[in-house]
C-alpha cells in the first residue's frame, strides 16, 4: 500500500468514459426532464463518475465497475429525484450513507443545492467524498461528515434542522425513518430509493412514522425507458410533527427490537 501511486484528485486525469456511457447518460437525462443541465454541471457529474471508477481500481468504493452500468445504476438513479426535490422547493439536504457520493453529489450539482451534507462513517469513503466535492467545484456548499447518523442526530446544529434527507441502499424503510426523522424539521421530507414499491416493507414503516412524529408516505415510480432501473421507485415520507429525544435508538436496540 505504501508503494501505491497517489489516487487522482482531478477527473481530467482519469480514463475517459466510453462514448456509449456518455450517450446513455444524455438520453437518460432527457427522459428525466434534465436535458437542459448546464454544460459545467453535466461535466462535473460525469467527472465524479470518472473519479469514482479510477479510485475503485485501488480502493473498493463501488461494486459497479462497468461505466455504462454505473451511468444507469449511479447517475440516472440518483438524478431521478431532482424533479421531485425541485417541486418540493428543497435546496438543502443531508445524504445518509453517501458511499461513493450517490445520490448526494449529483443531486447537489443538478438541483443546484445551496447546502448539502454527505454523511458516511467509513473513513475512506468520506475522504473520497471530500476529494470529489473539491473536484466538482462545490466544496464550499457541499460538506462531508465522517460519522454515523446517530451522532449527527445528537448534534443540536443538525437535529430537526434539515428540510430533506436522502438515503439510497442503506437499510429497510422502518430503520431509515428512525435514522432520518430526528434530522428532519417538521414539514421536511425523507426521500428513499427502493427497487420495488415494497408493500410489506412500507407497512412496517407505518408504526415508525407514527412513533417519530407522524407523516404521510407516497411512492413515485421512476420514468419508463431507463434501462436497468425498471420497477425502481422513490419513497417520499413527509414528516408532520416533532421527534422525541429518545430517537434514534442505539444500533444494538434497533437490532433487538426492529419495527
Amino acid at each position: 500500500m505504501r508503494d501505491r501511486a497517489p489516487l487522482p484528485a482531478d477527473p481530467s486525469l482519469c480514463p475517459a468514459l466510453p462514448a456509449a456511457a456518455v450517450e446513455a447518460f444524455d438520453a437518460g437525462c432527457a427522459i428525466l426532464g434534465l436535458g437542459d443541465l448546464p454544460a459545467a454541471t453535466r461535466d462535473a457529474i460525469l467527472g465524479h463518475l470518472r473519479l469514482l471508477l479510477a479510485w475503485t481500481a485501488a480502493v473498493n468504493l463501488t461494486a459497479i465497475r462497468d461505466p455504462e452500468a454505473a451511468v444507469a445504476g449511479h447517475l440516472l438513479d440518483s438524478l431521478a429525484a431532482v424533479p421531485l426535490l425541485r417541486s418540493a422547493g428543497v435546496r438543502r439536504f443531508v445524504d445518509l450513507g453517501s458511499g461513493g457520493g450517490y445520490p448526494g453529489l449529483p443531486l447537489a450539482l443538478a438541483l443546484p443545492a445551496e447546502r448539502a451534507l454527505l454523511v458516511d462513517s467509513i473513513a475512506k469513503k468520506a475522504r473520497f467524498l471530500e476529494v470529489a466535492a473539491e473536484a466538482a467545484g462545490v466544496a464550499g456548499r457541499v460538506a462531508v461528515g465522517a460519522l454515523r447518523a446517530e451522532a449527527l442526530a445528537a448534534d443540536g446544529r443538525h437535529r430537526e434542522r434539515w428540510p430533506a434527507v436522502t438515503v439510497r441502499a442503506v437499510a429497510a424503510l422502518p430503520e431509515l425513518v428512525e435514522l432520518a426523522f430526528p434530522l428532519l424539521a417538521p414539514g421536511g421530507i425523507l426521500v428513499a430509493w427502493k427497487r420495488t414499491g415494497g408493500g410489506a416493507e412500507r407497512d412496517r414503516a407505518v408504526p415508525a412514522i407514527a412513533a417519530l412524529g407522524g407523516g404521510s408516505l407516497a411512492i413515485t415510480p421512476l420514468p419508463s425507458g431507463l434501462a436497468g432501473l425498471e420497477g425502481h421507485v422513490l419513497v417520499t415520507i413527509r414528516k408532520t410533527g416533532r421527534t422525541g429525544s429518545g430517537w434514534p435508538r442505539p444500533p444494538a436496540d434497533r437490532r433487538r427490537r426492529p419495527w
